[in-house]
């Protein structure tokens, strides 16, 4: 009987063994890879920015959907959905916090506040774009616990200049009525999103750079954006055969000097845990810590020594210390409670603001009362040259701009030709939201004002949001531009080696999102109207019950005048009885 049971659990592990081997097998050879990285840079402030990126390739067509019936390091459920709803190129993310340009110079992605969407649909679709953006939307929304549900067709809009596909696309989807485009401002990001984005990566947060993904640490920190982003790559270059490239991607910005008083840092402080393990799925898995200031900013040292260096920019002489992942012993003794980079400053400065970049933007709201108001942005060219830009308003219907207001004011007297075309889709009552969209010419040295001025809807009882007196959101407006390499712009390795070695880099700037407050009606009112009319009620109920259910009977008063004290009492308080 032993022997009976002792052959039957040797043919289970032969079969476990076999099937582990091929499963190995087919992962090895299989048509995608797996790749991350953490990118740290120290800024003038004294703060610290960390972005993560974890970028998948799958060589397939995007536009194959027998392909997408079987994954490996590609997420099932997104893949699904690309599928379900023909998406070509998707661009996603979650954002608390607004990007200091001024001070921190431009960041390696840009997001605006809240939840911000962007889809290119295939041309060949078997459905029709409106309906196919409203079940993408749905099914995200569920995906990632957002509330993307609420992007209907009063927040989305189709702009043909300010976006342009940013993987490999054909001259057919250029076109940009295949373009849709929503932002919800007022969306808040928590743990709830975190959660299903990170079970998305191949190692989920089990190990490699993920494992650094502590709730607590992630959002208390000054600035916090994780996107989605997905879009076709060339494999050749001649571009015959694309595949697709999924990039999740973790920006946040830290102060080290409020938690610990020093710019000192060391991963285990900054995210509660160190790196135990790497990911065994990733092709490569590295840290880089940009030293390019290390010398400007007082000088520092790094804890341990790092692997190599690699060039920030082809064209620039700074560098990347950088960390791989991969050449760490693990089980040695050093390292049995894991990687934790420190970076350690040799002495003590007093932080200011950060170089001043060559675009600078800042955007706020006017007016009195309830009535009536104005938008104004101002753009600052603090560059030696003229800079060409693309700028986007997108403003809710329920403010109706007056187009007799746009004005664009440069401080250049001398200007000529600073606006170079406009196009403006005007809004339509809870239909349609309003669409600016401008090609302008920033003098050198100089700050442009762009104005437009909004009257104030009314709105029905049933279309104020909670918390109404709160106020309502005018989404960041974009400038799009064309910067020369600068300094004060971050490019990644993985990044900057899928992109053209050239000088000019695509730079987008998002502004300040604006609170403007709506007439609002008195929420209160029916509250107060319903304990009013419940006292009304219940007063004319007890009245009308008594006279109509209380039994009156003749007494006389001379019995009861000689009846006892006792007796009076308990005759108020028992009923009469009935002779």
């Amino acid at each position: 009987m032993q022997r009976k049971h002792f052959l039957s659990l040797y043919i289970i592990l032969v079969i476990l063994q076999f099937t582990s081997q091929f499963m190995l097998v087919d992962s090895i050879t299989s048509n995608d890879h797996y790749h991350e990285e953490l990118v740290l840079k120290p800024l003038a402030t004294g703060h610290l920015y960390a972005h993560f990126q974890f970028t998948t390739y799958w060589h397939v067509d995007i536009a194959n959907k027998d392909a997408f019936k079987h994954f490996n390091l590609f997420p099932k459920p997104l893949g699904q959905i690309l599928s379900r709803y023909d998406v070509e190129e998707l661009h996603f993310s979650l954002t608390q916090g607004l990007w200091r340009h001024n001070w921190w110079g431009y960041p390696i992605l840009s997001s605006p506040p809240g939840a911000e969407l962007s889809v290119w649909f295939a041309a060949n679709m078997s459905q029709s774009i409106d309906s196919a953006w409203s079940g993408l939307t749905n099914a995200l929304s569920g995906l990632f616990c957002a509330s993307l549900n609420f992007i209907d067709s009063t927040t989305t809009v189709s702009p043909a200049w300010s976006f342009r596909p940013e993987g490999a696309s054909s001259e057919k989807n250029l076109n940009s009525s295949r373009l849709r485009y929503a932002v919800l401002t007022r969306e808040t990001i928590c743990t709830e999103n975190l959660t299903p984005w990170k079970k998305l990566l191949p190692c989920d947060a089990k190990a490699g750079l993920s494992v650094l993904f502590h709730s607590l640490a992630l959002y208390n920190v000054n600035y916090h954006s994780m996107g989605v982003h997905v879009r076709p790559f060339c494999k050749t270059k001649d571009c015959k055969s694309s595949g697709v490239e999924l990039k999740q991607t973790l920006s946040l910005v830290f102060n080290p000097i409020i938690h610990s008083g020093s710019r000192d840092w060391n991963l285990e402080n900054l995210f509660s845990k160190a790196i135990p393990s790497v990911c065994p799925l990733a092709t490569t898995s590295k840290i880089f810590v940009d030293i390019s200031n290390n010398k400007t900013y007082g000088g520092f040292v790094l804890k341990p020594l790092p692997h190599s260096l690699a060039p920030v920019k082809p064209t620039n002489p700074d560098f990347y210390a950088v960390y791989d992942l991969n050449r760490i012993d693990f089980d040695k003794p050093y390292a049995s409670h894991g990687f934790n980079l420190a970076m350690e400053w040799l002495k003590l400065e007093k932080y200011g603001r950060g170089l001043n970049p060559p675009l600078d933007t800042h955007r706020y709201a006017t007016g009195l009362g309830d009535e009536n108001g104005g938008i104004r942005t101002r753009i600052y060219n603090h560059d030696e040259r003229d800079i060409n830009i693309l700028y986007m308003e997108v403003v809710p219907w329920f403010f109706r701009l007056y187009l007799h207001t746009f004005e664009v004011l440069c401080s250049k007297k001398s200007a000529q030709n600073v606006l170079l075309n406009r196009r403006f889709i005007p809004g339509k009552d809870r239909s349609r939201p309003y669409l600016l969209e401008l090609a302008l010419r920033l003098p050198a040295k100089s700050s442009t004002t762009i104005k437009i001025d909004f009257q104030r809807a009314f709105l029905k009882w049933t279309e104020h949001p909670p918390d109404a007196h709160h106020g309502f959101y005018i989404s960041s407006a974009i400038i799009t531009t064309v910067l020369l390499n600068d300094a004060n712009t971050t490019v990644p390795p993985l990044m900057a080696s899928n992109r053209n070695h050239d000088k000019e880099v695509i730079t987008r700037l998002y502004t300040e999102a604006l609170l403007v407050t709506l007439p609002t009606p008195d929420f209160s009112m029916p509250f107060i109207v319903i304990c009013l009319t419940s006292t009304v009620v219940a007063i004319a109920f007890g009245s009308i019950h008594n006279l109509t259910t209380r039994q009156y009977q003749l007494k006389n008063i001379e019995d009861i005048k000689k009846q006892s004290i006792f007796n009076r009492l308990i005759s108020l308080v028992l009923p009469f009885k009935k002779k």
